[in-house]
């Protein structure tokens, strides 16, 4: 087996794994956005996963998305603990915790991140009625529609976008 066979292997079976945990534990939301994930660590050079036990880079895309997403905090739904992730995949906390601060600087994920949110996270983002005019945040609503229009599609497609009208 070639090295991108043995790759796509591994990204099957993280794909199964995580969701079964999504389906046992999270809804289809947190399903769709693990499965973005994966797909997008298997299209890195060094692929991240080409190394390692499974159980615990599954444990640690469903961390990571969890951190950006405020899974952890109970007044959110849906609310899992870091200690029912491992418990599933039985793996140790230090070492998802590690391999999901990992996942999250190479892909320079955070909170209100537009690629990885929950819909709902991304409704209730303070920024998300903003964008960045001449160095300026302006509300995104004073500036023309086909403008407007350009900000979503952007924010669509997980990018930022500023204007200049100088």
């Amino acid at each position: 087996m070639s090295s991108k066979e043995v790759i796509k292997e591994k990204e099957k079976h993280l794909l199964k794994i995580t969701a079964e945990f999504c389906t046992q534990y999270l809804d289809d939301e947190y399903h769709q956005l693990s499965e973005k994930l994966i797909k997008k660590l298997g299209r890195k050079r060094d692929v991240p996963f080409q190394r390692g036990k499974l159980e615990i880079w599954a444990a640690s895309v469903i961390h990571a998305l969890g951190s950006i997403n405020f899974l952890f905090d109970k007044s959110f739904d849906p609310y899992v603990s870091s200690d029912q992730i491992c418990e599933f995949f039985g793996a140790k906390y230090s070492t998802v915790y590690n391999k999901a601060k990992q996942i999250k600087d190479l892909l320079k994920l955070g909170q209100f991140n537009s690629e990885f949110s929950t819909q709902g996270n991304t409704e209730s983002d303070p920024f998300s009625s903003m964008v960045m005019v001449n160095g300026f945040i302006v509300p995104l609503d004073t500036i023309p529609e086909d403008l407007q229009e350009k900000v979503k599609e952007a924010r669509a497609k997980g990018e930022d976008i500023q204007f200049r009208t100088e």
